[in-house]
């Protein structure tokens, strides 16, 4: 079995020839080294879901009526990283071989280079745009060379890496700031603009990992970090993508327990809202 059937996120449909993106979870946090709990990530991201309108004004899309489905969660064994990350790659694949785009929920960072390295076996071409208040860009942390802080190192070993983008970092030892200078590869503007000129007609991987906000919008995540983007600041730069022609995507790093209120779960089970308005249209 690759998914176990959960609540699905808000309109979400039954899987079919038409369906256009498929939502999975991957409850995975082996690696988290400061608050774990994004396991639970998922879970939460879709509860928060049933108290959100299916209409996002920002993008002027209702979810009704859209093809997307809610296939449930990754089975995953918690103390097993390599076949964690195997078991995310193949369900990745799996909804890439049914054409449609996968969206997955997350977990921590570290699930993204299973996903990108199944996105990239069909685009090679591809494009990543990561919105982080960390670059995750260490060859090795705490003498681990595949974890949630080397996650776009790893991603850097596959794809070329100036075909990464980097948005909201603000934290990282000088090694990663050196390595994301000599490529070019961190956006510094305060609007968003230019992203689009950058991604042009190219497929595009998109990886928003929940501190890129400022805390004080996301306190439930692993590692907080003061100074990041409000929440309309981020929900400017998404809604911006629409028409993009976007081949993936992930929504990382939600810890709820770390927030008790809630709030951080509805404003993860926006992002995903806004993320699924501009990649259901045909």
């Amino acid at each position: 079995m690759i998914f176990l059937k959960t609540t699905p996120f808000l309109a979400a449909k039954d899987p079919g020839p038409s369906t256009r993106v498929a939502l999975f979870g991957c409850p995975y946090d082996g690696t988290s080294s400061y608050r774990p709990g994004a396991r639970f990530g998922p879970s939460a991201i879709r509860e928060a879901s049933q108290v959100l309108e299916s209409y996002d004004p920002r993008t002027g899309s209702d979810l009704e009526g859209r093809d997307f489905c809610d296939l449930g969660d990754v089975e995953i064994s918690p103390g097993d990283k390599a076949d964690a990350l195997s078991r995310i790659r193949e369900a990745a694949r799996k909804v890439l071989d049914m054409r449609q785009i996968p969206a997955a929920l997350g977990g921590e960072h570290l699930i993204t280079l299973p996903l990108v390295e199944a996105v990239l076996e069909n685009y090679p071409d591809l494009v990543l745009l990561q919105f982080d208040a960390h670059l995750d860009l260490r060859n090795k942390y705490l003498g681990d060379a595949l974890c949630h802080a080397t996650v776009m190192r790893r991603v850097c070993d596959i794809m070329n890496p100036t075909r990464i983008l980097r948005v909201g970092a603000r934290s990282g030892i000088l090694e990663e700031y050196e390595f994301a200078r000599r490529y070019g590869t961190l956006n510094m503007t305060t609007d968003g603009s230019g992203l689009r000129d950058w991604i042009r007609d190219r497929p595009l991987y998109i990886t928003v990992d929940m501190d890129v906000l400022d805390p004080a919008f996301c306190p439930g995540t692993g590692t907080p970090e003061p100074g990041g983007l409000t929440y309309c600041e981020l929900e400017t730069r998404l809604s911006q993508l629409q028409g993009v022609r976007v081949v993936g995507w992930d929504v990382v790093e939600l810890a709820p327990h770390w927030d008790p209120s809630n709030i951080s779960s509805i404003v993860a089970a926006k992002i995903v809202r806004t993320l699924l308005a501009i990649t259901t249209v045909c």
